[in-house]
Order: C-alpha cells, then structure tokens, then sequence
C-alpha cells in the first residue's frame, strides 16, 4: 500500500490517503477502518432524471463521495471489501443522510478521516491504528506472497498464498480419478491431466510467462527473491507433481526449472486446508520459513504453550488473567511479552477497543514490556482467538485470584441473607 498523503494532529484527529495496490492490502484496510470513521472514496451511483416532458431516465454516474462508516464486509478469498454508511457531504446527485456502499479496488486512492470526539464515539488515530498504518504502508514495494503452498491428494488440490498477514486460497483444483487397475491406463491418464491443470493454474497464480527464461516466481518485477512453493500430500502425489513438472520443464518449457528450484515436497495427511496448519508446522517448513513473519509468529506462540505445559505459572491467558498479571507487573521488562490478536481491535464497541489499545500503551510504554499482535488470519492468531485473544509470557509467576474463593464468599453472603 502506498501512502499518497498523511495529515495526524497532534490529539490523534485527521486523515491519510491511500491507494492499494495488492489484494494483501485491503486486508489492511479491513484493520485501519472503523465504525464512525469517515471515508471518501469514488463511487458509481446510479441516477434518475426527470425531463420536462415527464420522462424518466437512469444513467450511471461516476462521482466521489464522503460517508461515516457503519459497517464492513469484507471477503478474503477475493480480496473485496465493502464499506457502508451514511453519506456527510451532499452532491447534486446525493442528499446528506442517504445510504451508500463504497466498494474499495486496488489502484485507487481513499481517503480515511479519524476525529476525537469529545463524546467518545470515534477514538481517533489511537497507538495501535498508527502502527497498523506503518505495517500497511509497503514503503519499498517488497510486500509479497512470502511461500506458496499446494495441499493434494489424488485429484483435489488447494493452492494457497501465505502472506506477512493472512494466508488465502487462491484456487481449488479437482479431477475425478478413477481407481488403478491391472493392465489399465485412464487412471495414469487422468492423473497425468490432473497434475497437468495443476501446474497450469500455479503458473497462472504465480504470474509466470511460460515462454520466458525468467519467470516471475523467481524474481519478481521488483526484484524480491525468490518464494519457496510446499507441495504437500499424503503419499506420493506431491513428489509425482514434482516430477510432473521435472518432465514439463526439460520437453516443453524449461523457464520451469527456475521454479523447480523453489519446490520442496513435505508430507500432510490429506489434500484438504485443513492439513495446511500441519504442513506449516512441520521442522523441515518452519527452518525454511524461518524468517519469515508466519514463522515468528508460530514459534512464538509454541514457547507459550511449551510454559503452559510446564506449568512455571510464567505464561497466562483470557482477557482477566492477563490484565491481572499487568497490574502485578509481570509483563515487563526482562522477558515480558503481551500477545495480542489484531481481531480485539476490530471491536465495533469503541470502549472495547480502548480497553486493549490502553492495555498495549501501559504495556509497550509503561512496563517496558514486548507487544505482539497476532494476525486472526494466520494460524497462530486463530490459536490465540482459541484462548480468548489475549496470552502473556511472565517475567515472574503471579497469584492468580481464587474464583472459588470469590463463589464461596458469594454463596455464604447469600445464605445469610436467607437467614434473616
């Protein structure tokens, strides 16, 4: 994403311009923008005129229009985003208070404005949203696809992208094979076609001229290195895939043995996307993928479970047991780590959201701590959304309140009531 122009007071009021330039980045814009926000985008509305003689007609009518956010839809497959709300400034063609959806492309700027009220309605440009923006804004144009993956058995295949922020299912491919028999030849057959429509759909994903010496998924237009792509199958039909394209690459096309070159063929217990969480966490994946933010996040989120397994009492999870070791001040200097999903900060209660952006302020700001928020779109967030949305590494064991304690007391204070 680029950022065309940027205008943030001091209180945390203003704006900033943007314009998307991969699918990656409306996901980014699916964190920045929020209820009451206001967002000016182009539109096509469709118009109705009255002529003098009492005739009708509609044209469509292509204009910019200004609307305070009410809700998003956003779909991560296509990378469309939707975003509704009531038009706040009137064209000759719109009147103030009229319903609009504004549907955001790539290659096109918007503006997103983000006012302090004194009502508490809108929160302004906050700690966290500044961040977000600094993580959106792809400054030296090396935000990319950082692995791709095809999860496959015998004719089902999924191939996904896994970006710094999501991973996606770019396309299902599937065949009806038929089974093997002696002295048979479709199942090889189809299998072969099978492998064949594969291949061709990953070449078109991947942008891939197959008549040139250089292909695109080796370096990229701008120059990024190369991306490792992970075949993965029960079986062997990752490694006949592989081969597939070993053959394609030396008869037909051989800019396909630059791609060879990235390929690494792992095991997964089935086709499905499921299996993509195993694949991913597999030793051989997670050394090649090691630097890559996926890997951070996944090894970050092991060390937590393996303190949990431990039982040292230094790792916590749930929103009231990790704002309880903050105020015991064990989330602080010398180890301390909050570990946060990016989805409590997609709150439509704008309470809700300060509680955490104030949570990672005193954290980051105050306690000397380390702040990470996790992507809900990766596995490692879906992980942590399983806990709550919120863990802590502790720099020392706390004293976790006693609920039962505290449902003792409860009861007792009721019974004496009953009493009297």
């Amino acid at each position: 994403m680029r950022l065309i122009k940027q205008n943030i007071e001091r209180n945390g009021s203003g704006s900033v311009t943007l314009y998307p330039e991969e699918p990656e980045d409306m996901w980014h814009c699916y964190n920045l923008i929020r209820p009451h926000d206001l967002l000016k985008a182009s539109a096509i509305r469709r118009v109705t005129t009255t002529a003098t003689t009492g005739t009708t007609s509609s044209s469509r009518v292509h204009m910019t229009l200004q609307i305070r956010v009410k809700s998003l839809d956003f779909d991560p497959q296509s990378s469309q985003l939707h975003v509704s709300g009531q038009i706040v400034a009137e064209n000759p063609y719109t009147k103030i208070g009229q319903y609009h959806t504004l549907d955001l492309e790539l290659q096109r700027n918007f503006t997103l404005i983000k006012e302090v009220e004194a009502s508490g309605e809108a929160g302004g440009w906050d700690s966290v949203a500044i961040e977000m923006l600094k993580e959106a804004v792809d400054a030296g144009g090396d935000r990319r696809a950082e692995a791709v993956a095809v999860v496959m058995q015998e004719g089902l295949a999924h191939i996904c992208f896994i970006g710094q922020y999501q991973t996606v299912l770019k396309q299902k491919v599937e065949l009806s094979i038929p089974r093997k028999r002696q002295g048979g030849t479709d199942h090889d057959k189809t299998l072969t076609k099978f492998y064949q429509n594969t291949l061709e759909a990953l070449l078109r994903l991947l942008e891939v001229n197959a008549t040139s010496t250089q292909p695109s998924s080796a370096s990229s237009t701008n120059g990024t290195p190369s991306k490792p792509i992970l075949l993965a199958s029960p079986g062997f039909t990752a490694a006949g895939f592989q081969k597939h394209i070993q053959s394609a690459a030396n008869t037909s096309s051989p800019a396909l043995k630059s791609l060879l070159q990235n390929v690494v063929v792992v095991h997964s217990s089935s086709g499905h996307m499921h299996s993509l969480a195993e694949v991913l966490q597999s030793p051989s994946v997670q050394t090649l993928l090691s630097n890559t933010k996926y890997a951070k996040e996944t090894t970050l989120m092991d060390r937590f479970y393996s303190e949990l397994r431990k039982e040292t009492d230094k790792a916590t999870y749930g929103p009231r047991e990790v704002e309880s070791a903050v105020d015991q001040g064990a989330v602080g200097r010398g180890g301390g780590v909050l570990i946060i999903s990016n989805r409590l900060f997609r709150a439509q209660d704008v309470a809700e959201r300060q509680r955490w952006v104030s949570l990672v302020d005193r954290v980051r700001d105050v306690e000397g701590g380390e702040v990470r928020v996790l992507s809900s779109d990766h596995e490692s967030g879906k992980r942590l959304d399983g806990l709550g949305g919120v863990a802590a590494l502790l720099t020392f064991p706390i004293i976790e309140e006693d609920e039962d304690e505290d449902e003792d007391e409860e009861d007792g204070g009721t019974a004496v009531e009953g009493d009297q």
